[in-house]
C-alpha cells in the first residue's frame, strides 16, 4: 500500500481554462499541503514547472493510474465541471473563485501562474525578438474543430477596430496579430496563424510590451504572467472570466434579441448567427470607443 496521500485534480476544456485552473491547483495544494498534487489534463506542459504540482498526466495517457493513486490509496478526487454550477450560470462568482467553492476549498485570492525554465526563455526570446517593442493583438480564436465560422461575434474583435488600433500602435511598436488561419489578416502587421507550441505562445505574450486581447487564452496567459492588458468583451463577462489586473472594456449590445436557442447561457462562444446582438453599423452606434481603447494602451 502506498503510504503517501494525494489530491487528484482533473481538468478538461480549452487552453485558457487550463491556464485559469493553475490557480485552482494552487488553492488545492494550499488547502491540502500534506498531500501530493496530481494533475490530469489536456495540456500538461502548463503544469510541468509549477513547484506545487507533483506529477502531471495527459488525459488518455494514465498507465496504472488506478493501481497507483486510487486502489487502497488515500486520495481525494477533484473532478467537477464549474461551468454548470448555479453561480457560474447566473454570473454571480468569478470562474476561479466558483471552481474553488465547488471543491469546498478556502479561496485566498490565488491567481493563475505560468513558469518558464531556462530553455523556454532562450528559445522564446530568440523566436520573438523584434527591432521594436511588440504590440500584441489577439483578434480571434477558439477551438478550430468546434467553431463553424472564422468570425465569432460573441468574442472576436471587430476587424475595423483592430485595424484602427494596429495602425495607431504601428507608429511606436512592431504589431503582431494572433488569429485563426481563416481569419481576416490585418494590413501592415506580422500575422501569426501557424501552429506553435504552447511554450512558444506563452513566450510571445511574455515578450510583448503592450497587448489588446479578447476573451480567449491570451488574456488568461497575460494574467498568469502578471502583464496588464486591455481586453475587449462582447458576449462574455469580465466578472466571470476576467481579471482585475486588466483594463476590461465591455462592448454595447442590443437587448432586443430573442435568444430562442439559448438554454443555460445567454450567448454561445461560437456566435450563433440568428442570435447576434449587433445590429447597427459602428458609424451609427459604436460598440467600442477607439479612443478609450488607445487611452488604456
Amino acid at each position: 500500500m502506498d503510504n503517501n496521500s494525494y489530491s487528484i485534480f482533473h481538468v478538461e476544456g480549452g487552453l485558457g481554462k487550463h491556464v485559469a485552473s493553475t490557480a485552482v491547483a494552487k488553492c488545492i495544494k494550499n488547502n491540502h499541503p500534506d498531500r501530493e498534487l496530481i494533475v490530469v489534463c489536456a495540456y500538461p506542459e502548463i503544469f510541468l514547472n509549477l513547484p506545487y504540482v507533483h506529477r502531471v498526466y495527459r488525459i488518455g495517457s494514465t498507465p496504472y493510474f488506478y493501481d497507483t493513486y486510487i486502489k487502497d490509496v488515500d486520495s481525494i478526487i477533484f473532478k467537477h465541471e464549474p461551468y454548470f454550477t448555479t453561480e457560474h450560470i447566473h454570473k454571480t462568482l468569478p470562474l476561479i473563485k466558483n471552481w474553488c467553492k465547488l471543491y469546498g476549498l478556502e479561496y485566498n485570492g490565488e491567481m493563475p501562474e505560468i513558469r518558464f525554465n531556462l530553455r523556454n526563455k532562450q528559445l522564446g526570446q530568440n523566436m520573438w525578438f523584434r527591432d521594436k517593442p511588440i504590440f500584441l493583438i489577439h483578434t480571434n480564436g477558439g477551438p478550430i474543430s468546434e467553431q463553424p465560422f472564422p468570425y465569432s461575434w460573441t468574442r472576436d474583435m471587430p476587424y475595423h477596430i483592430a485595424q484602427d488600433v494596429a495602425n495607431y500602435m504601428s507608429n511606436t511598436h512592431h504589431v503582431i496579430q494572433v488569429c485563426r488561419n481563416e481569419a481576416n489578416a490585418l494590413s501592415g502587421v506580422e500575422v501569426v496563424t501557424k501552429s506553435m507550441s504552447n511554450s512558444e505562445l506563452f513566450m510571445l505574450v511574455a515578450m510583448s510590451d503592450k497587448r489588446l486581447l479578447i476573451d480567449s487564452s491570451l488574456q488568461h496567459i497575460a494574467a498568469a504572467l502578471n502583464l496588464p492588458s486591455t481586453v475587449l468583451w462582447i458576449g462574455t463577462s469580465p466578472n466571470v472570466f476576467g481579471y482585475d489586473i486588466h483594463n476590461n472594456i465591455v462592448g454595447k449590445l442590443s437587448e432586443d434579441v430573442k435568444l430562442v436557442d439559448s438554454y443555460l447561457f445567454d450567448y454561445n462562444f461560437n456566435g450563433i448567427v440568428h442570435e447576434c446582438s449587433i445590429f447597427n453599423d459602428d458609424n451609427d452606434e459604436p460598440m467600442f470607443n477607439i479612443q478609450e481603447i488607445i487611452d488604456t494602451l
